[in-house]
């Protein structure tokens, strides 16, 4: 038996000795998880720092809050997800007990990524935990000195058994795949999902999986664009453009493209200063391969902004494309970095035409001061999450789901749709033996009541 399979084998046989099954030991291991992230949270921002640039301010405000938010209410709800959940009844289970169980799913893979390793690995398992499932945790190797943190630090505040982390790259998750889970949730490109889920089917194991795409971002005519533009450069420049959910497009109308570029270009220097390069908030590419990647999305395009790079620090500068052709390579792909392309579209249904001609994206934005303009683009697009005049702040609300559709993922979580994503939800029916006479009809024979009806 491989040393993978050992520890995999060692987190059923934890999980089945029953001990997750109590809501006391679930709240003290989120209790657990939610001491580790405040004292440690300098070692968090350090291999932030490390693996992508973020200041100590960034990594709090990116990762840190969001990852301490969602355990702080889970062990607040906690105690009210549990919960038996009483159904509607029939008329024939008028005098029974219907409801709905909400049982734990057994062994979890959550498989990270290295854009946000940190929150993006401990959210979901908030919810694993939650629900009464032992976890196994892989990070990615990529975001390589958060990998190593998370491996040295969970087994000091958790349960040893029931939470490993498992460190390696390609060849290790390759073997990890092999391994049977209850439920698997990845994080990362569409390519690898598949692969995930090709897996997955061979145990019939449910996933939940976070991709990407080009989240579009439609601003209307009717807008306050210097606002708008102020918030979408936050959106797109945070992470140097490494964010799932960062707005990958613009759709405007030709007539205020100039405008826009103009209020993007002033947002990034009051972000960054003049010298972008200088400024402790703006991050670097995870790596060179990567770099590489955008560096060559910016080619034969017309760049209005930016458009330099630094191979030997993985600096690319904020840049903005427009007049872009819709079938350029900058179009084909995420970007998942620092470019901005503008596409012009001549009305609201150009723009959502152009959205549908395209896989389903994980986030969609629109800009307008028009409710009908919103409520239409909602009404005939489909995105994983949609937020109106603002970007990713979706994300931050306890209540929404956040997961894709289509090519963009499957699956969703946060708050209590984690708990629901990582419980099996158990239709329960209570019946007495006392009761029998309003029962008889059920039973052979059938023909004296056949005559009768």
């Amino acid at each position: 038996m491989s040393k993978i399979s050992e520890i995999v084998q060692q987190a059923r046989a934890a999980f089945n000795s029953g001990r997750t099954r109590s809501l006391q030991f679930r709240i003290q291991q989120l209790e657990g998880l939610r001491r580790m992230i405040k004292e440690r949270e300098k070692d968090i921002a350090g291999a932030l720092a490390a693996d992508l640039h973020r200041n100590e301010w960034n990594a709090y405000q990116e990762e840190i809050v969001y990852s301490l938010e969602e355990v702080e209410y889970a062990i607040k709800k906690l105690p009210e997800w549990v919960l038996d959940e009483p159904t509607e009844k029939t008329a024939q289970t008028q005098q029974d007990e219907c409801y709905i169980h909400s049982e734990p799913l057994g062994i979890a893979l959550i498989i990270g990524t290295w854009n946000y390793p940190f929150t993006l690995t401990i959210q979901p398992m908030v919810g694993a935990i939650a629900a009464g499932n032992a976890v196994v945790i892989k990070p990615s190797e990529v975001s390589e000195n958060m990998a190593n943190l998370l491996a040295t630090i969970i087994p000091q505040y958790l349960d040893k058994d029931l939470y490993p982390v498992i460190n390696g790259g390609v060849s290790e998750t390759t073997e990890l795949l092999k391994e049977r889970f209850d439920y698997i949730l990845y994080t990362g490109s569409t390519g690898v999902g598949k692969i995930v889920m090709t897996a997955a089917a061979k145990h019939l194991t449910p996933v939940t999986l976070e991709l990407g795409g080009k989240s579009p971002c439609y601003v209307d005519k009717d807008c306050d664009l210097d606002i708008a533009c102020r918030r979408i450069a936050w959106g797109k420049f945070m992470n140097s453009g490494q964010t799932c959910v960062a707005p990958d497009y613009i759709l405007c109308d030709p007539s205020i493209q100039n405008q826009i570029v103009e209020k993007l270009k002033k947002s990034v220097k009051e972000f960054y200063g003049e010298d972008v390069k200088k400024s402790r908030d703006y991050g670097r590419i995870v790596s060179s391969r990567h770099f590489q990647r955008v560096m060559g999305l910016i080619e034969g395009q017309k760049v209005v902004y930016g458009g330099t790079g630094d191979a030997a620090t993985r600096y690319i500068a904020p840049t903005i494309l427009t007049d872009v052709d819709p079938e350029s390579q900058v179009m084909q792909e995420e970007i998942f970095g620092p470019i901005m392309p503008i596409v012009c579209v001549r009305s609201l249904e150009e723009a959502i035409q152009f959205i549908n001609q395209h896989e389903k994206p994980l986030a969609l934005y629109v800009f307008s001061q028009n409710d009908k303009v919103i409520k239409k683009m909602i009404a005939e697009t489909s995105s994983g999450g949609v937020t109106a005049n603002d970007v990713i702040i979706h994300l931050s609300v306890h209540s929404l789901p956040f997961g894709g559709v289509g090519n963009s993922g499957m699956g969703s979580y946060h708050g209590k749709h984690s708990f629901q994503t990582f419980s099996h939800r158990r239709a329960c029916l209570v019946r007495s033996l006392l009761k029998q006479d309003p029962l008889k009809g059920r039973y052979p024979p059938s023909m004296a009541k056949m005559m009768r009806h």
